[in-house]
C-alpha cells in the first residue's frame, strides 16, 4: 500500500517535494533489435507493454507483477530504480521516496528489450517526478549510457522502426516508420525456454568480418527499411538474411534454425532472431496461428517448451500520464 506523506529525506533539504495525491503512469513497449541484417542499428517497437505506476510516499517500496516477479530485485538494485537515480544525479537532486508498482508483460532475457523497457521506465518516471528537466534527447542519451547501445532503447522511447547509431559519444536516432507505414505487418514472436544471456551471445561473434559480409549486410539493411516503409513483405523475405551475427548465434539455441525454417514453411514472409535471441520474430500479412505453432513444434522437437506472442508493430513509443 502506498501512503502519501513527508517526501523529504531527513537531513536532505534538496529532496523534491511532490503532491501526495499525484501519480505517474509510464508505459513502455517491447522492442526487437537487429531485424536480420540491421545488426546493432535497427530496432522495432512492438505492441506488448510494461506498465508502471509511481506514487509519492513516505518510504520507498517496489512491487512487481507478471514477468520477472520472482526474479527481479524489489529494491534499489532494480534497474528501474538505478535508472531513476541517474536522472536525479543529472538534476543534482536527492531522490524522493516513492512507491513503484510494475505490471510486466515483456519476458526477461528474451531478446524483446526488457532491460531497455526498465531503463526507459525509470528515466521517464524520475523525469516526471522532477517536472521534466530532461529533454527526450537527454533521456535517450542517458538510456544509451546505461544500456550500452541504442538499438532497443531508441524504439522503446520513440516507437515504430528506428535506425540508431553513435556519432562520437552522441546518439543519432531517426524514426523511419510510424503511422505512415502502408500495409500493417503482423508479428509472431516465439520464445523458447532456453537461457541465452546477452554476454554469451556477444561472445559468440567474430572480432573481424570480411568486406563481402559487411557489404551483404549493409545493402540488405537498407532494403529491410524500404520493405517496412512500404509494407513489402515479398522484399522483406528476400533481404532479411544476415551473415554477421545469426550464423554464430543460431547454432547455440537448440531448434532455432529449424524454427525459422518452419515459420517460413507455415506462411511467414520473413523470420529472424529477435535481438540476440533466444526468441524468434516472424512477419506476415495477417495473423496466422500456424506460424507460431510451427515454430513452437520445432523447439519442442529438441526438448524445449516455447511461448508464442502474436503482436503488431507499435507506432507509439513510451507514454507517460500524470494523474492527481
Amino acid at each position: 500500500m502506498c501512503r502519501g506523506g513527508a517526501l523529504l529525506h531527513p537531513g536532505h533539504s534538496d529532496a523534491v517535494p511532490l503532491q501526495p495525491t499525484m501519480k505517474f503512469f509510464v508505459k513502455v513497449p517491447a522492442t526487437s533489435a537487429n531485424l536480420g541484417p540491421g545488426f546493432d542499428a535497427l530496432g522495432l517497437a512492438l505492441d506488448l507493454w510494461n506498465e508502471t505506476k509511481f506514487t509519492p510516499a513516505d518510504k520507498f517500496s517496489l512491487h512487481i507483477e507478471g514477468e520477472g516477479a520472482n526474479r527481479l530485485a524489489p529494491n534499489q538494485k532494480n534497474l528501474i530504480v538505478r535508472s531513476m537515480q541517474k536522472v536525479y544525479d543529472a538534476a543534482g537532486k536527492q531522490m524522493s521516496p516513492v512507491c513503484i508498482h510494475c505490471i510486466n508483460r515483456i519476458p526477461l532475457a528474451s531478446g524483446l528489450g526488457s532491460s531497455a523497457a526498465a531503463i526507459i521506465t525509470g528515466l521517464l518516471g524520475a523525469n516526471a517526478m522532477l517536472d521534466n528537466p530532461l529533454s527526450s534527447t537527454d533521456i535517450l542519451t542517458l538510456a544509451t549510457e546505461i544500456e550500452g547501445h541504442p538499438d532497443n532503447v531508441a524504439p522503446a522511447l520513440m516507437g515504430g522502426l528506428v535506425v540508431s547509431t553513435m556519432n562520437e559519444s552522441k546518439v543519432v536516432a531517426r524514426k523511419i516508420i510510424g503511422a505512415q507505414h502502408v500495409v500493417p505487418l503482423c508479428v509472431t514472436i516465439t520464445l523458447p525456454d532456453f537461457n541465452f544471456p546477452t554476454k554469451q551471445a556477444r561472445a559468440a561473434l567474430p572480432k573481424h568480418v570480411s568486406m563481402k559480409d559487411a557489404v551483404h549486410n549493409i545493402s540488405r539493411a537498407v532494403l529491410v527499411i524500404e520493405a517496412f516503409r512500404n509494407g513489402d513483405l515479398d522484399l522483406l523475405g528476400k533481404v532479411m538474411d544476415d551473415v554477421l551475427h545469426q550464423p554464430y548465434r543460431l547454432p547455440l539455441i537448440p531448434g532455432a534454425r529449424e524454427a525459422m525454417d518452419a515459420a517460413k514453411k507455415a506462411g511467414a514472409s520473413a523470420a529472424a532472431l529477435s535481438g540476440a535471441g533466444p526468441s524468434l520474430i516472424a512477419f506476415s500479412a495477417k495473423q496466422d496461428a500456424n506460424i507460431g505453432e510451427a515454430m513452437k513444434r520445432a523447439f519442442e522437437s529438441v526438448g524445449l517448451s516455447a511461448r508464442v506472442f502474436e503482436l503488431g508493430i507499435s507506432e507509439e513509443g513510451a507514454k507517460i500520464e500524470i494523474k492527481e
